[in-house]
């Protein structure tokens, strides 16, 4: 009989344990996906990726660090385990959309004010409470962050006590079995994530998630119920939990983007979450019989507005096209709107190839009825001019970085070369606007070609501005840098430069007129935009050349935009 009970003893101390590590790995997977799914939404609603995403996750880190301190204040290990899961699952699901609501009506709240009381927007106060209001909403992230951190953090203590309860003894290796399943439970989170997590929206995301915390919770709950008090209340909860987080999958993305709208000076018409980024339109009605106004952004920023996108694409494009001997083979990097191809197809090439990596915002401008409403469509195809669709046009998408390499051992050479690039806000985009990568571009240029770069403002991102045209000189080309302003982003600038032969300016002196129709841009206003203010270079020598692995142009963008970082458009 003893033999019996021994055995028998064995199986349910081996099944407690193999249960308890299960849900310890599991865990781990759940708060690895926390890390990356708060690191992610707040990277994309705050602005300056990459320092907003270590700082998530360093903040995560430490917390936890904390909350395995802390765990040791927790009397009832397994009462407070259960009720741990019950907390983490509840914040997990809710955090995105609580940091969307507040940050939203944050926003707009000096207008609720102006309505109510009949300010004019030219006088409204956003000082003082509302300043004070918007600063603390956009620390919600943060104080999530430390939160989740510091519960997550008390899940391995509270684990290895329990193990030993169960066990009835003091464990020699309870922390290594532990820490075991914590990080393959950890990398399987990473490849959810990759795999799976990315391609969903942010709320569902949250919403799976939380709900592994609840089932973890729950089995724990059933299978060691004799050590827990309140069973029927501990029950309840995760009965309503569990429906809060259907509710959240269910129509959290709808009510996340309505919060998300509110971030955005005009009624958002159209967004989308692609692989890659967070894709809006805006519409701004002007009544009167004027056109309404679309604007799109990319991950909250501004790539253009229909009222003054021809001015960007005109400068950017024409200057290169009429500075080249021929127009026969043209490259553009960037440009998934089709609005720098629309231009350049006035030049009538016999090929253009076009490298963008996120296919989905190409096909978005490609085919816009497909996925557009009717009255927005009909304007992007006006704007595009169907500019995708013309024979001569090849898309490739990947990696600009890596599709310059298959492209140079096809041994094929362009006439003209026009990189439109987002700001080198983000390390992976800094990479593109290298000493490196410049030098590459070189040899798929003709020896009388130009290549065009935009450059982000010079007004506000002096540094950066300059580093882009020393980077491109130091890579071995006759380069010179001109601006003009496009209303909605104020002071912009390009980067231009020709290979051998003439520097681009004096072939341009060379001609009476732009050799296309243009809207906006002139002869005599491209040559005036060559001339910069007084003492505008004064500082050249001591701003550094962007190098590969340097992050030179990226500081120096961070610096000069951080103070610049709005949240309504």
């Amino acid at each position: 009989m003893s033999f019996n009970a021994d055995k028998n003893n064995k199986i349910k101390l081996l099944v407690d344990d193999t249960l308890l590590i299960l849900i310890m790995a599991t865990l781990a997977c759940c708060g690895l996906i926390y890390e990356y799914l708060l690191s992610h939404y707040s990277a994309r609603i705050l602005g300056s990726v990459e320092t907003v995403i270590y700082a998530i996750i360093g903040i995560m880190i430490v917390s936890m660090g904390l909350g395995a301190f802390a765990a040791k204040r927790i009397k009832d290990a397994f009462q407070g385990f259960v009720v741990l899961e019950l907390t983490v699952a509840l914040i997990g699901c809710s955090a995105t959309l609580l940091i969307a609501s507040v940050i939203g009506f944050s926003q707009t709240l000096p207008q609720i004010i102006a309505d109510t009381y009949q300010i004019p927007n030219d006088v409204l106060v956003n000082g003082d409470f509302l300043s004070t209001l918007s600063w603390i909403s956009l620390q919600l992230p943060y104080f999530f962050a430390f939160v989740l951190g510091f519960l997550i953090g008390m899940e391995i203590p509270l684990i290895a006590r329990i193990r030993e309860t169960v066990y009835g003894h003091h464990l020699a290796h309870n922390a290594g079995t532990i820490y075991g399943a914590d990080y393959i439970g950890a990398g399987i989170g990473a490849a959810i994530w990759v795999l799976f997590m990315l391609k969903i929206e942010i709320s569902q995301a949250a919403a799976l998630t939380a709900s592994l915390n609840l089932i973890a919770g729950f089995i724990f709950l059933v299978r060691f119920r004799t050590y827990l008090r309140f069973k029927v209340k501990l029950v309840l909860g995760h009965v309503l939990l569990g429906l809060l987080i259907v509710l959240i999958f269910v129509s959290g993305g709808h009510w996340q983007k309505q919060m998300q709208n509110m971030l955005y000076l005009d009624k958002v018409v159209y967004q989308t979450q692609t692989p890659y980024q967070n894709l809006v339109f805006t519409e701004r009605l002007l009544g009167g019989g004027y056109e309404p106004i679309y604007n799109f952004y990319i991950n909250g920023r501004l790539q253009f507005s229909s009222l003054d996108e021809h001015i960007y694409h005109e400068f950017l494009v024409h200057p290169a096209m009429q500075a080249s001997a021929r127009h026969d083979k043209v490259l553009i990097i960037g440009g998934g709107d089709g609005l720098a191809l629309r231009e350049v197809q006035k030049w009538y090439p016999k090929k253009v190839i076009l490298i963008d990596l996120d296919p989905n915002l190409v096909a978005l401008f490609k085919q816009p009825e497909k996925f557009l409403p009717a009255h927005l469509s009909s304007k992007i195809k006006a704007l595009t001019q169907d500019s995708f669709n013309q024979p001569e046009v090849e898309v490739i998408h990947d990696d600009a970085f890596i599709a310059i390499d298959k492209l140079l051992a096809a041994n094929i050479n362009f006439d003209t070369i026009i990189v439109d690039l987002p700001d080198p806000s983000h390390p992976d985009l800094n990479k593109l606007y290298s000493v490196n990568f410049y030098y590459r571009l070189q040899h798929l240029l003709n020896g009388d070609g130009t290549i065009v770069i935009q450059s982000t403002s010079p007004f506000h991102a002096k540094s950066a501005f300059i580093s882009i045209g020393k980077t491109l000189q130091k890579a071995g080309y006759q380069t010179q840098q001109y601006h003009q302003n496009v209303p909605s982003f104020g002071e912009w600038g390009w980067t231009i430069a020709s290979k051998t032969g003439l520097p681009p300016l004096q072939r341009l002196s060379a001609f009476d007129d732009i050799d296309v129709s243009t809207k906006w841009l002139t002869l005599p206003l491209l040559t005036g935009s060559f001339v910069f203010n007084k003492d505008f270079y004064v500082d050249k020598e001591s701003i550094k050349v962007n190098y590969l692995g340097s992050n030179a142009l990226y500081q120096y963008h961070q610096q000069a935009w951080e103070v610049e970082t709005e949240f309504s458009h």
